[in-house]
């Protein structure tokens, strides 16, 4: 007779990530952040997850992630780095990550906003392993992919000596549209939030 090591009222590939009280993101989907923070927002996401976090971004891109940047939010070495030559190979290693389940969150750095098949497929690769990845796509300016489970825009607000973001939850399957203020109050903690 089989024993099970879960219970079914618990499915670990479904767990959400908690970047806040109101601000979650469910892992077998995939999400998109836009804004000129953006890249912000996937490394506070990082810093909320454990694992590897594998970030594609094309090869003709000039800049590139700094380690001192990103130790911030995250230590360095859980970053593998992935830079196709072709726009068409963005999408196609993003979706191959996560299909294989290895990756717990894979994000994908992209010059334009993906139509809603390439969406789609995302979104099938990522609920095919257990357990399920998360994938999040970062859009430039206001982005606009399609199909995508939650939209996020981050832009700075700095002030004074502090760093603040102003950060908007644009689109939610079953959330209003919503705004914080984040700052960041030590390294590698996140950020906290308050309704703006």
């Amino acid at each position: 007779m089989p024993t099970r090591l879960l219970s079914s009222s618990r499915n670990p590939a479904r767990a959400n990530v908690a970047l806040g009280p109101d601000i979650t993101l469910l892992r077998g989907r995939v999400h998109e952040a836009c804004g000129p923070a953006r890249r912000t927002f996937a490394l506070w996401l990082a810093s909320q997850t454990q694992g590897p976090v594998l970030w594609i971004s094309p090869t003709w891109w000039s800049e590139r992630l700094n380690p001192d940047g990103i130790m911030g939010f995250a230590d360095p070495a859980r970053f593998l780095f992935a830079t196709p030559e072709r726009v068409e190979d963005l999408l196609w290693a993003t979706e191959e990550a996560l299909r294989t389940g290895t990756i717990p969150l894979v994000i994908t750095d992209l010059p334009d906003a993906p139509g809603l098949t390439p969406v789609r497929r995302l979104h099938l690769a990522a609920e095919t392993p257990r357990p399920a990845p998360l994938g999040l796509l970062l859009t430039p300016e206001d982005g606009g992919a399609q199909g995508v489970e939650t939209r996020w825009h981050m832009a700075p607000a700095h002030q004074d000596q502090a760093s603040h973001w102003h950060l908007e939850r644009r689109r939610a399957r079953s959330l209003p549209p919503q705004s914080w203020t984040a700052t960041q109050t030590r390294r590698q903690g996140g950020l906290e939030l308050r309704p703006a």
